[in-house]
Parts: C-alpha cells; sequence; structure tokens
C-alpha cells in the first residue's frame, strides 16, 4: 500500500519540494513531480535548476527523451509516468494514479485555500484506508 506524507505549515511549497527532490535525489529514490498547471510546473522547472544553492537537480518533462533515464521527472499529465517510486504532488487535487506509488508526498503551506484543499485530500486517503503520516514543518520549511 502507498506510503502517504503530508508535510504542512511550508512557507513556500516549491522550494520545499525541491528540497525533497535533492534529498530523494541523494537517497535513489526516483521522483515524479506531478505539477499540472503550466506555470507550477515552470517554476518548479526553473527552480530545479538552482536548488541546492550549490548544484542542481538532474531532472527532465516526462515528454522529453531521456524521462526513463532522469532521477527527478515533472509530469503535467497521468500518462507516461516513467517510474513508481515517490509521487510529489503539486496539484490542488489528489493525483488518479497515486496508488501504484511506493510514496506519495504532500505539501501544504500556510496560506488558508491551500490547507483547505489539503484537507479535502486527506481525507479522500483516509477515507480509503490508507495511513498517513503528518509532519509539521513550521519555521523550518
Amino acid at each position: 500500500m502507498t506510503r502517504i506524507d503530508f508535510y504542512v505549515d511550508v512557507e513556500d511549497r516549491l522550494a520545499f519540494a525541491c528540497r525533497l527532490a535533492a534529498k530523494a535525489l541523494h537517497q535513489s529514490v526516483r521522483v515524479v513531480v506531478y505539477a499540472p498547471a503550466a506555470e507550477t510546473a515552470e517554476r518548479i522547472d526553473r527552480m530545479l535548476w538552482l536548488a541546492p544553492p550549490t548544484g542542481f537537480v538532474p531532472h527532465c518533462m516526462t515528454h522529453d527523451r531521456l524521462a526513463a533515464e532522469t532521477p527527478v521527472v515533472i509530469a503535467r499529465g497521468e500518462a507516461d509516468l516513467p517510474h513508481d517510486e515517490l509521487l510529489l504532488n503539486l496539484h490542488d487535487d489528489w493525483p488518479a494514479p497515486f496508488a501504484r506509488f511506493h510514496r506519495l508526498v504532500e505539501i501544504v503551506s500556510r496560506a488558508e485555500g491551500d490547507r483547505q484543499k489539503a484537507r479535502g485530500r486527506y481525507k479522500f486517503y483516509r477515507d480509503r484506508g490508507y495511513q498517513i503520516q503528518t509532519h509539521r514543518i513550521g519555521d523550518g520549511g
């Protein structure tokens, strides 16, 4: 069953997503960043070139010919996801293919609108029997 982690009270969702992607990379875990909104996908793409400050996280979009070999891929849709290790959700809704992944990460900012949408996702997963771990980040995020 998919392991689900919610990281809550995060100041900057995309910066935190970059940190998690870099950490996963160092642990040899492949990541799909699920970002259906074009603006979010473009921003996370730019940010991954700069994070961490001393390097970058090798990444590409799922339609790139190197997606199968690249440790971090950005997906705007649900088709052609190259692996099933870690799914990092940057969408307002739950990603339909989440159950095929070993792990799903949800990042929740301090914004009330984001927290409200995250409550809906949390309830969706919980009502289907998934155990959820919650990590409060606070000022460290």
